[in-house]
């Protein structure tokens, strides 16, 4: 019955979010195409309930894939430092004031996403090293390669100018606005991809979730399939992050929530923490609109007020077990 009730409220949530606004919109002068009404809501409210869906998404659904591969719950993108890498290539596009590469390809998206698929590969290669407490020194050399990064963005921001470092304080800060459709079918595409992805190597991460060794006996190619879907998360989070900024604790949050929701094993929570996770941000994302303040809360402040202390939580629940 609790399930019912937060799935019913989530999907209450998504179909009315983009009538939320500090503009009211009328539904009957939504479908005549010259209004203001349809201009708002066909233009920007739309395109960002369906952008920060698959934003949602993409976070919880890398998060699940994170906390899988190296068997530790605090592992997601932005606790191993490859949503940090992401930023800190955005960041020197932005220093180089570089506008499209190739194939009409913005320089922040491409910089992005090869700073978080350098991040993943230089984990992996990092990873070699580690003899004993493999996951937990993993975490930690993710925290601090997220450290070095910001040490790094900070340089950027000390000889960037003004415009460039207004650009880079609200790039840093997370946001879902997003104008027309670009975005949302760009990450649209990158949240299919990685689903597709996960869904294929669904038996495989069940295998991995017990131990590697397990797969290895089962005759999983434990390496391969960690590297592919390590590969098909970052272009999915590079992508991500270098239109909408850093937004964390989505991939920490949702796939706990879901496994107390549905504590079954990890090939049938795939879809459930799909769909979770973009309901998850659309509703933080309808908060930030709906607070009454001078300008609109990035939604990254939102995701980090509500999964500091799940954090937190997550680290003394799993101190007490020992």
């Amino acid at each position: 019955m609790i399930r019912k009730l937060i799935w019913l409220a989530l999907t209450a949530v998504f179909l009315l979010s983009a009538f939320v606004g500090s503009v009211d919109l009328h539904l009957q002068n939504i479908f005549h195409a010259n209004s203001l009404d349809a201009q708002i809501f066909f233009d920007l409210r739309l395109p960002r309930v369906l952008f920060t869906f698959f934003a949602g998404a993409v976070l919880a659904l890398s998060g699940l894939l994170f906390q899988t591969l190296f068997r530790n719950a605090l592992m997601t993108p932005y606790t191993l430092g490859i949503s940090s890498g992401a930023v800190l290539g955005a960041g020197i596009a932005i220093k180089l004031s570089l506008g499209t590469l190739l194939f009409g390809f913005a320089a922040i998206s491409v910089f992005g996403f090869f700073g978080a698929l350098f991040t993943v590969f230089l984990l992996l290669y990092l990873s070699r090293f580690l003899r004993q407490s493999h996951a937990e020194s993993l975490l930690l050399l993710g925290i601090a390669l997220s450290l070095f990064y910001s040490a790094l963005l900070m340089v950027i921001f000390y000889l960037g100018s003004a415009m460039q470092n207004d650009m880079l304080i609200r790039f840093t800060m997370g946001s879902l606005s997003v104008i027309g459709w670009q975005y949302p079918l760009i990450i649209s595409f990158s949240a299919i991809i990685l689903f597709v992805a996960v869904y294929m190597y669904r038996f495989e991460l069940q295998l991995l979730s017990i131990s590697q060794d397990q797969a290895q006996l089962k005759g999983v190619n434990t390496k391969k399939v960690t590297v592919i879907l390590l590969v098909i998360s970052s272009f999915a989070i590079g992508t991500l992050v270098s239109i909408s900024g850093p937004i964390g604790f989505v991939g920490l949050i949702v796939p706990h929530i879901v496994h107390k929701l549905y504590p079954v094993n990890i090939s049938k929570r795939i879809i459930k923490t799909t769909l979770f996770g973009g309901l998850f941000l659309v509703l933080s994302d309808t908060v930030s609109r709906t607070l009454q303040t001078q300008s609109e809360l990035p939604i990254g402040i939102i995701t980090a007020i509500i999964g500091g202390p799940f954090f937190i939580y997550l680290i003394i629940s799993r101190a007490q077990k020992r």
